[in-house]
């Protein structure tokens, strides 16, 4: 590992402010702090390691076609690289742990092209901006994630699931068509590839090579309605969402929370925190359906909201913002992300194994996933739990690990060609 001090900061600040100009390079100390983080504080066991790495400079170009020019100088002077979208990862995925340069394309957000089926734009563009283009043309996104101010790179190289997950699957399941990649090689050139030859690059913390471009898939848009619903036990609450399924055409999304995350989420006349929250974003026509079934299991509605804004509040809530909102009002808790049916058939078993388990379940296209929330109390006490969920056949991602951990042998199979100096966010992969 080339330490910090080594590093010829000052000789490719020059080189590449004479490539892109002077204001595409920061060396101000508030700007570098802020772009050495992400929210792996979420993670106590992370926290614990935080300040992990601190960039030297932080480089923003203004289109995809530049960024291969600054991997080109990284690659010439030895000089570490991490992308960042937003800094909206929860495993410090935009981390810089060996220094270097952080590159920011938050700029580069052009929206190239949207044609019938599918939009090609720069990996800057926020995912809200993305969806509200296509749908201007009555199609629509099959997949975002649950923060839309998210990236499209961000999503496509940190993230995995979200809203449209239950139908679509993740990122990797042929969502993305096409990318342009930025590798580390010193040709300077972007790098196309299609289909299946994308998937080292999708979920790979940028470890096999930058996206500059990418190109993803459309589906026609539809009418979503946010469907908001309280019940009075875990177990009418959890046959309510698995029924989901049966549900045709199928919900978007829906989230389960028990009572105690619920009375952590930001008030609202849709939520009663006293009662466990199954919320769905479902197809306008199923909602009459949707009425009788929280009827015959024992569940109240609370409120059908149309429009964007009630299916943007659904997602709001999902995934890991269950945590987020959890954690602000106790400190106390650590999360898990799990899978399974344990979670929906014997859930004492699997709140037996931490103090206080709470759980937060998402029903996805093949499973039933979501997130354990538990007191905190150390190291060896969370990895010996997880060895113990593992065994009754609990599902487990750790988010207490900035190592990737999944596909890594396609991930190990492009490396040698695309980073041959182990430049590209290095510290992130276990080889």
């Amino acid at each position: 590992m080339t330490s910090v001090q080594e590093l010829p900061i000052a000789r490719l600040t020059e080189r590449i402010r004479a490539d892109l100009g002077e204001e595409s390079v920061s060396l101000d100390p508030v700007r570098l702090e802020r772009a050495s983080v992400d929210w792996a504080q979420m993670s106590p066991i992370l926290k614990a390691k935080l300040p992990a790495g601190r960039a030297d400079l932080v480089v923003t170009p203004r289109s995809a076609d530049e960024i291969p020019i600054v991997l080109r100088h990284c690659y010439e002077m030895g000089v570490p690289v991490t992308p960042r979208g937003t800094g909206l990862g929860n495993y410090g995925q935009a981390i810089p742990l060996q220094g270097g340069l952080v590159l920011d394309v938050s700029r580069c957000r052009t929206l190239v092209k949207i044609e019938d089926g599918v939009v090609t734009a720069e990996a800057g563009i926020r995912m809200r901006d993305l969806d509200n283009a296509v749908r201007q043309t009555g199609q629509e996104l099959p997949i975002f994630p649950s923060t839309k101010g998210s990236t499209l790179g961000g999503f496509l190289a940190g993230g995995s699931g979200g809203t449209g997950s239950l139908i679509h699957g993740t990122n990797a399941d042929g969502f993305v068509k096409a990318l342009d990649v930025a590798v580390c090689d010193g040709s300077g050139m972007l790098r196309k590839v299609t289909g299946s030859a994308t998937l080292p690059y999708v979920h790979a913390y940028g470890t096999t090579g930058i996206i500059a471009r990418a190109t993803v898939g459309l589906t026609p848009a539809y009418d979503w309605v946010g469907f908001f619903t309280a019940w009075p036990d875990y177990s009418s609450a959890a046959d309510f969402l698995c029924s989901l399924r049966s549900v045709s055409p199928s919900p978007r999304l829906a989230s389960l929370d028990e009572a105690p995350i619920v009375a952590a989420l930001p008030a609202d006349t849709a939520l009663d925190p006293t009662r466990l929250s199954v919320r769905v974003i479902a197809r306008a026509e199923t909602i009459d359906e949707l009425r009788r079934r929280v009827a015959d299991g024992g569940g109240e509605v609370l409120a059908v909201r149309e429009g964007p804004n009630g299916a943007d509040r659904v997602s709001s809530l999902s995934f890991n913002h269950s945590t987020f909102h959890l954690q602000r009002k106790e400190p106390g808790y650590f999360h898990l992300e799990v899978a399974g049916e344990l979670l929906w058939t014997s859930p004492g078993s699997v709140r037996a194994v931490f103090p206080e388990t709470l759980l937060h379940l998402e029903l996805m296209k093949t499973q039933v996933v979501g997130m354990l929330m538990a007191r905190y109390e150390s190291p060896e006490q969370v990895y010996d739990g997880m060895a113990q969920l593992a065994a009754m056949g609990v599902s487990i991602h750790s988010p207490h690990t900035w190592i990737l951990e999944r596909r890594i042998d396609g991930v190990r199979a492009v490396l040698a060609e695309n980073d041959p100096r182990g430049l590209l966010n290095p510290g992130k992969l276990a080889l």
